[in-house]
């Protein structure tokens, strides 16, 4: 872990220097995870345009609307020493960016997210310029946590645990999976966070579907409930954590199956540190799931990074050839489905560091039964 690009100045200076050296004119980034990564400004993706610019050779400039540009200054960008540009509502603001970057221009990088229409605005306004995917040069800029990004993300795994940790107070048979979403979302905005990304709550057969969210299901005695939830902490650093419960005792098989899957995530957690590859890593849990003969059952790979959005660089997929490094924060999350019967995942944050990894989500991993 590294404390370098702490400061939104310092990142702004590796982002102009990233550009450059991706052979980079200029990198345009508009509302998003990536625009706050950079100056700290959270702004509302609008459909008047909102935009950092960052020449390879001059200063970056944020455009913003005019009715935004309060918000703007009084944002930590607005302490960068940065220009921040309104522009009225009759200005052509792609024009405005245009005469601004530097001369000769032909090669521009837009943010991934960036909307459609604002990019095909870009390149009216940039005829000659050709426009390539920034998705690549932000993610290398991103992908390694410092030391305040971790414990902001330890501080939101910890406001998930405590939501976790009061799953009795609402999973009970008669309760239907909607009102118990309720009341989970309720607990998480409680816990900590200033907002709710996702609330899943799949019980029985709906423990099958990895993203089934919510339905009108009742909750019956012996039902396994997989409950993957997350949301935002104030500081833009996101949670993300899945436990498998079980309402009154569970069929047999389940629990077979759960065990299987408790020693695949373990031993996965447990493998974490720099050099290991996200498909050697993907790897120890599948192989011990295809060895109990789930192999077809697990569907999905078996983490994503996390920082200032759920899903975000490394992913621990097969095939992937990126070893690990330190401040690499991702999820670790094998599950194992049965369609039109049940299934079970277990989630945890990890963070490699420099001797192996530190798990953010301590919440007990064996399964919990409730009462039934």
């Amino acid at each position: 872990m590294t404390d370098s690009a702490l400061h939104p100045a310092d990142r702004l200076a590796l982002a102009r220097k990233a550009t450059a050296d991706a052979g980079l004119d200029v990198m345009l980034v508009s509302p998003g995870a990536d625009l706050r990564y950079l100056t700290g400004y959270q702004a509302l993706p609008l459909e008047r345009l909102t935009c950092l610019v960052v020449p390879a050779t001059a200063d970056a400039f944020l455009v913003v609307p005019n009715l935004e540009r309060p918000a703007a200054l009084a944002s930590p960008a607005g302490a960068l020493g940065i220009d921040i540009v309104g522009f009225g509502e009759t200005d052509d603001a792609y024009a405005l960016i245009a005469r601004r970057i530097p001369v000769g221009a032909i090669r521009f990088a837009v943010d991934n997210h960036m909307w459609a229409e604002k990019l095909l605005a870009f390149q009216a306004a940039l005829p000659a310029a050709q426009p390539v995917l920034a998705g690549d040069v932000l993610s290398e800029l991103r992908i390694r946590k410092n030391t305040a990004e971790v414990a902001a993300l330890r501080q939101a795994g910890a406001a998930i645990d405590r939501v976790h940790r009061r799953m009795g107070e609402w999973l009970r048979p008669g309760r239907t999976e909607r009102e118990v979403a309720k009341d989970i979302a309720d607990a998480i905005v409680e816990a900590g966070h200033e907002r709710v990304d996702f609330v899943i709550v799949a019980s029985g057969p709906n423990g099958a579907s990895p993203h089934h969210e919510v339905s009108d299901r009742v909750i019956h005695s012996g039902d396994p409930v997989v409950v993957d939830i997350g949301g935002t902490t104030a500081d833009g650093y996101c949670s993300d954590s899945t436990r498998t419960y079980a309402v009154g005792e569970p069929p047999a098989a389940f629990r077979e199956l759960y065990e299987v899957l408790l020693r695949a995530q373990t031993a996965q957690t447990e493998a974490v540190r720099p050099g290991v590859t996200s498909e050697e890593l993907d790897a120890i849990g599948r192989d011990i799931i295809t060895d109990a003969g789930y192999g077809e059952h697990f569907i999905h790979r078996t983490g994503h990074g996390i920082g200032l959005e759920t899903h975000e660089e490394p992913y621990i997929v097969a095939g992937g050839k990126r070893a690990l490094e330190p401040g690499m924060a991702f999820s670790i999350e094998p599950g194992i489905y049965l369609p039109g019967t049940f299934g079970a995942r277990i989630e945890d944050i990890a963070v490699c560091t420099e001797s192996g990894g530190e798990r953010l989500n301590l919440t007990g991993r064996d399964l919990v039964v409730l009462p039934g």
